[in-house]
């Protein structure tokens, strides 16, 4: 039993569940006596320990986003704030470069801030596991998995970045393209770029293609002008491509400028395919063929996570979210030359 079924059974939110248990006086006496009366009637008791941190914390909670041009950020930042602030919670909100140890940010903050809870917005699990066994506070960790780390004031909110890149590949594979070269992030397996390189790779494996890293890869940042340069480089370096898969929304539109810049057109010269469903890939032309994550899910699930770690509740959320592939018109079928015959 805990708070999630305590706003289950009172039929309230978890946020009033949360604004009852840690005795906010704006919360209409109905909703406390309901909320309460459950409390009683279930038996459930909040963790007293987790209970005495929040009193003596500050006022904030924390947001460390990581990167301050990534656009699938501000999407679920935009959301996170909004619940929080509905919950009566303030968040303090902190950008990161793509480059920098988030925990070690953190580390620095809570020494100085006494934050009572933590949202990390992006996040490499090394950092995490090499030094959030110093912070204190409940935490959560949004688009990147805390699986395996073990701590049990950390949660996690993600997308199967793994199984999502491999269905993408997937179709690229079933229109018939077979040289596929891959924008974005880095080789690590503990960033979300890696991940989505690797379920890459898995997917070309099994239909026996060995992707070429040193050919076929270009690493960058999560942003347009990066992207921009790093389809410039790949392209000029692999120009047999027929198809290009970004590892991120933003990093798909730098590169569908690229390919215009250079001459070309898509999808008849060159395909382009992205990760991430932000809203603006809606909106280029052509619409781009990419994998959604569920912002709104992230968000939310994320923000409740983090409001029953703060209520008292010490089992960790590991959670992922769905995705769904959104086929458009950035990438087209390509036939396969028919086997020759000796």
């Amino acid at each position: 039993m805990d708070i999630r079924d305590i706003a289950r059974l009172s039929g309230y939110s978890l946020g009033t569940v949360s604004r009852v248990l840690n005795g906010h006086p704006n919360v209409s006496e109905r909703a406390r006596e309901r909320v309460l009366s459950v409390v009683e009637e279930v038996g459930y008791e909040p963790n007293s320990n987790a209970r005495y941190l929040k009193m003596q914390s500050h006022l904030s909670i924390a947001v460390f986003v990581k990167g301050s041009r990534n656009m699938l950020f501000a999407d679920i930042l935009e959301r996170v704030q909004a619940l929080l602030r509905e919950a009566e919670e303030q968040p303090d909100v902190v950008y990161l470069g793509e480059d920098d140890n988030e925990v070690e940010a953190a580390l620095r903050y809570e020494r100085l801030r006494h934050p009572k809870g933590i949202v990390f917005l992006g996040g490499d699990p090394a950092y995490f596991k090499a030094a959030f066994s110093h912070i204190s506070v409940p935490a959560v960790l949004v688009t990147n998995t805390a699986a395996g780390l073990g701590f049990k004031n950390l949660s996690s909110v993600s997308t199967n970045d793994v199984a999502a890149a491999r269905e993408l590949m997937e179709y690229l594979y079933g229109a018939g393209h077979r040289r596929i070269g891959i924008i974005g992030g880095e080789r690590s397996l503990s960033q979300v770029g890696g991940r989505r390189l690797h379920g890459a790779e898995e997917a070309l494996r099994a239909h026996g293609i060995e992707f070429d890293y040193e050919r076929d890869f270009e690493p960058c940042h999560f942003s347009m002008e990066e992207g921009y340069d790093a389809a410039v480089r790949l392209i000029m370096r692999a120009p047999d491509l027929t198809a290009v898969f970004a590892l991120g929304d933003a990093i798909a539109i730098g590169a569908m400028r690229a390919v215009f810049d250079m001459g070309m057109r898509i999808p008849e010269d060159i395909s382009i395919a992205g990760f991430d469903g932000l809203a603006a890939g809606q909106f280029s032309a052509p619409r781009l063929t990419t994998i959604r994550q569920d912002t709104r899910l992230l968000a939310s699930r994320s923000v409740e996570a983090l409001l029953a770690a703060l209520a008292g509740e010490e089992q960790p959320v590991r959670e992922m979210v769905s995705h769904q592939l959104l086929n458009r018109e950035s990438v087209r079928a390509v036939e396969q030359e028919p086997c020759r015959v000796a």
